[in-house]
């Protein structure tokens, strides 16, 4: 049976309960690093949560006064296949919309397949290709006008 999720605004220290959660990502998103990038632009930090726990979250901020820029976002191993990331994702698109920001722009990898058929199956079109001398680490770029 699926546990039920609420998603809200977080702050980037309950965002992290999350992120240290994250096979994937190794540690690498710290409190100053996400702090910098969304220090001095409109940003929006979600969180979904079962039973008060911090299960997953999306991170955006603003690029110019049109442009949204979709930067992390990740869903706990235990959590995954319960459609957090979609509700998470329809949440962030939700809230560009309502602050009238026209285009969603966001970077995936080969190496997150499931992302990927999550943004093309959302509409988001590719709009780039990032070479890192490898296809696992190369990254794929996505738009999509809200």
């Amino acid at each position: 049976m699926e546990k039920s999720y609420i998603i809200k605004p977080a702050s980037l220290e309950e965002l992290l309960l999350v992120d240290s959660q994250i096979p994937e990502f190794d540690g690498r998103n710290t409190f100053s690093k996400l702090q910098a990038k969304c220090a001095d632009v409109e940003h929006l930090a979600l969180v979904a949560y079962i039973n008060n726990e911090p299960v997953a979250y999306k991170l955006g901020y603003a690029l110019d006064s049109n442009t949204f820029y979709s930067w992390l976002g990740a869903v706990a191993p235990k959590c995954r296949g319960q459609g957090i990331a979609q509700a998470l994702l329809n949440a962030q698109e939700a809230w560009v919309k309502a602050n009238n920001y026209r285009t969603i722009k966001v970077k995936s990898m080969n190496r997150f397949p499931a992302m990927l058929s999550m943004l093309i199956k959302n509409g988001y079109a590719i709009a780039g290709y990032e070479d890192r001398d490898s296809p696992q680490t190369s990254k794929i770029l996505f738009t999509k006008d809200i």
